[in-house]
């Protein structure tokens, strides 16, 4: 796979990402437990916000890996 094709991919699944991780954080913030205490929310809008890096992490990696080289340095080898 070309690193084109990795990086369209790639971008489908962090939107993708963004948007289910987004809706599950909403969904959690609305619990009564949570809802009731503000240091509670602070600590879950904090992990909430920082926490989709994790899993972003390897797609990003994976899109940014370099396209393999044939042995005679020519462009690229199907894989």
């Amino acid at each position: 796979m070309t690193i084109r094709t990795r990086k369209l991919f790639g971008t489908i699944a962090l939107l993708l990402l963004a948007a289910v991780w987004s809706l599950m954080g909403m969904t959690v913030a609305q619990m009564p437990w949570l809802a009731r205490s503000g240091l509670l929310q602070a600590i879950f809008y904090v992990v909430a916000g920082m926490g989709w890096v994790l899993p972003a992490m390897p797609i990003v990696s994976w899109m940014s890996r370099p396209d393999r080289l044939e042995r005679d340095g020519s462009r690229l080898s199907p894989e």
